[in-house]
C-alpha cells in the first residue's frame, strides 16, 4: 500500500491551496490532483460533498473541510508543530484562522465575480481546469461557470450595497500585515502557524485575480512576499512571544476580528437560531445584509467551544478583552 495522500482540489480554491500548503510544511507525502471532468467518477466514489479539498489518506480514509483536515493530521504529525507552545496564543492563532475562513472569504469571493475582468479572468481559468486544458472546450464552459458563479454574489453578503464595506476590509488586512511582516516571516514568527495558513490561502486567491491583484502589489509587496513564502513554508524557526507580537498584530484583532467578524458571525448565529433566512447588522458603520448560513454558525459555535476549553484562562482574558473580542466568545 503507497503512503502516500492524495489531495483533490484546485489551484483556484483558498481551502485546497490551504490544505496543500500544510502538507508542504509537514513533509509529508502527497499527490496534488486537479479536480476535472477526467477523475469526477473517482472524486464522487469518496466525497460526501461535492466540495473541495477531498484528502484521501493510504488506508483509503476520505476527509473533507480545510480545518478538521488540518486538525486530524496534526495529531498524527505533530511535528514541526502549527502551533505556538503558549496556549493564548495558539487560540489567538485559532481564531484568526476562523475569521480568514470564514469573514476573509468575502473580499476573495467579492473582487473574483463581482467586477468584470476579474469574473472573466477566473472563469476562463476554472473552465481550462474543468476540461483539463481542452481549449476548445473551456471557451463554452467558461460562460457557463461565469453565470453559474455571479449571482452567488449574494451568499457571500457581496452586493453594491456592501461592497465598499468588503473592500474596505481587504485594505484594512493589507494595511496592518504589511506592518506586522516587516520585522518576522509569519505572522507568529519564523514558523508558519494555522492563522499564516487561514490566512494566506485568501490572500493568494485574490493576488492571482487582476484586481485585488494589482491592489496586492502596490500597498503591500511585504504581504506579496509573504504568500510567496506560504506557498512552500518551511519547517523550521520559532514563534515569538505574544508580547513581541502584539504591538503589530493586535490590530488585526482590534479592527477586523472583533470589529467585523464577530458581529457578522454573531449575527448570523442568533439570526438562523431565531429561524430567519436573513439578517442585518452594523459593520464598519453601515448595515451589512446577508442570507442566514449555516455552516457559518457551526464553526462559530466550535470557536467558542476551543475557548471554553482553555484551561487556563488568566493570560488569554486580557489580551481578549483589550482587543474587544472577549464580549463574543461567551455568548
Amino acid at each position: 500500500m503507497s503512503n502516500r495522500y492524495r489531495i483533490f482540489g484546485s489551484e483556484m480554491s483558498p481551502y485546497s491551496v490551504k490544505v496543500r500548503s500544510y502538507f508542504r510544511f509537514k513533509g509529508i507525502a502527497h499527490d496534488w490532483i486537479e479536480r476535472n471532468r477526467g477523475n469526477e467518477e473517482e472524486f464522487a466514489k469518496h466525497a460526501k460533498l461535492p466540495l473541495i479539498p477531498l484528502v484521501i489518506a493510504p488506508d483509503g480514509e476520505a476527509m473533507q473541510d480545510s480545518t478538521p483536515i488540518i486538525e486530524r493530521l496534526e495529531a498524527q504529525f505533530p511535528e514541526p508543530s502549527i502551533h505556538p507552545p503558549d496556549p493564548a496564543a495558539k487560540f489567538i492563532a485559532e481564531m484568526i484562522e476562523e475569521y480568514a475562513d470564514e469573514w476573509g472569504n468575502k473580499p476573495m469571493f467579492h473582487y473574483r465575480w463581482f467586477y468584470e475582468p476579474d469574473q472573466k479572468s477566473a472563469a476562463e481559468r476554472l473552465a481550462r481546469q474543468m476540461t483539463g486544458g481542452d481549449e476548445q472546450a473551456a471557451e463554452g464552459v467558461a460562460e457557463m461557470v461565469k453565470a453559474r458563479m455571479v449571482p452567488r454574489l449574494k451568499f457571500v453578503g457581496s452586493t453594491e450595497a456592501t461592497k465598499d464595506q468588503i473592500e474596505r476590509s481587504l485594505y484594512r488586512q493589507l494595511r496592518i500585515l504589511e506592518q506586522h511582516l516587516a520585522r518576522r516571516t509569519y505572522l507568529f514568527g519564523e514558523r508558519p502557524s494555522l492563522a499564516d495558513l487561514g490566512m494566506f490561502c485568501q490572500l493568494y486567491e485574490l493576488s492571482t485575480d487582476p484586481t485585488p491583484g494589482r491592489i496586492i502589489r502596490e500597498t503591500a509587496p511585504r504581504v506579496v512576499n509573504w504568500i510567496q513564502e506560504m506557498l512552500g513554508p518551511r519547517p523550521e524557526g520559532s514563534f515569538e512571544s505574544w508580547e513581541a507580537l502584539a504591538p503589530t498584530l493586535l490590530p488585526l484583532l482590534c479592527e477586523e476580528v472583533a470589529g467585523v467578524f464577530f458581529p457578522w458571525s454573531t449575527a448570523n448565529a442568533k439570526a438562523l437560531a431565531a429561524g430567519q433566512k436573513e439578517f442585518t447588522v452594523e459593520i464598519d458603520g453601515s448595515p451589512f445584509t446577508q442570507e442566514v448560513q449555516k455552516y457559518h454558525a457551526k464553526s462559530l459555535g466550535v470557536l467558542r467551544a476551543k475557548y471554553a476549553a482553555v484551561p487556563d484562562k488568566r493570560r488569554l482574558d486580557p489580551i481578549l478583552e483589550e482587543a474587544g473580542c472577549l464580549e463574543w466568545l461567551g455568548v
